[in-house]
């Protein structure tokens, strides 16, 4: 017959039930598990996007209502922001956000309570590190050294280093501690990059405990050839 089919494409129909009915149950599962993963991929883009553009129309409320000086709305944003979306950048710059506005108003107790949680929930250490400065600044006003300088160690973003070391200094030197806050302050000068204009202050700092830095070698040099003219 015209559609019969030949004995070699025979051979080759079996051979494929064959290995279809060996491996078919198991080839589907792969070929299912990819399809999943890829669905699931760009559902988590999506929900990502999705997250991110809620928490950002929040956030900008949250800063009109800071610019308005609204505590109160502030606070209740905020709430939602790291209720909701607790993991987006927009949480923890809007609890930096909170802290500023609420500490201005003379409300203590939340700005430590929003500068601790971006402090453990921020998503990123250099937020977090941000955050743990402030807190630390706003414990030395309230003469709680002990806790400043804990918040301090926990700080762990190399980038700020130096800030942590100053800020280290001026809670050594509020407990009375003199020769520890000029370790400190000496530490924050030398890892800060002299082109930066804060790095005068940590100078000045220094120089009022009677421990003025070293000249860079730069203006060494230049000294040394001005006094050999």
């Amino acid at each position: 017959m015209a559609n019969a089919l030949d004995l070699q494409e025979q051979e080759q129909l079996d051979e494929l039930k064959a290995f279809w009915g060996k491996w078919g149950n198991a080839i589907t599962w792969v070929v299912t598990l990819a399809l999943l993963a890829f669905a699931a991929y760009n559902g988590w883009n999506w929900y990502q996007r999705d997250q991110g553009l809620k928490a950002s129309a929040m956030a900008d409320e949250l800063d009109k209502a800071a610019a308005g000086g609204d505590h109160e709305r502030v606070g209740r944003i905020f709430a939602d922001l790291k209720e909701r979306y607790p993991r987006t950048a927009y949480a923890a710059q809007g609890g930096l956000a909170a802290a500023r506005l609420q500490y201005s108003k003379g409300q203590t107790d939340a700005a430590k309570a929003s500068l601790g949680w971006v402090a453990e929930q921020g998503a990123e250490v250099e937020v977090q590190t941000i955050a743990r400065l402030r807190l630390a600044g706003v414990l030395l006003d309230a003469k709680q050294h002990d806790e400043a300088l804990k918040q301090l160690d926990a700080a762990k973003a190399p980038t700020f280093a130096a800030l942590v070391a100053d800020r280290r200094g001026d809670v050594l030197l509020a407990q009375g501690k003199p020769d520890a806050a000029k370790a400190a302050y000496l530490a924050a000068y030398a890892a800060m990059d002299e082109r930066i204009d804060y790095r005068r202050l940590l100078d000045a700092k220094l120089t009022a405990m009677g421990a003025a830095p070293p000249a860079p070698a730069s203006s060494a040099a230049v000294g040394a050839a001005g006094a050999s003219k």
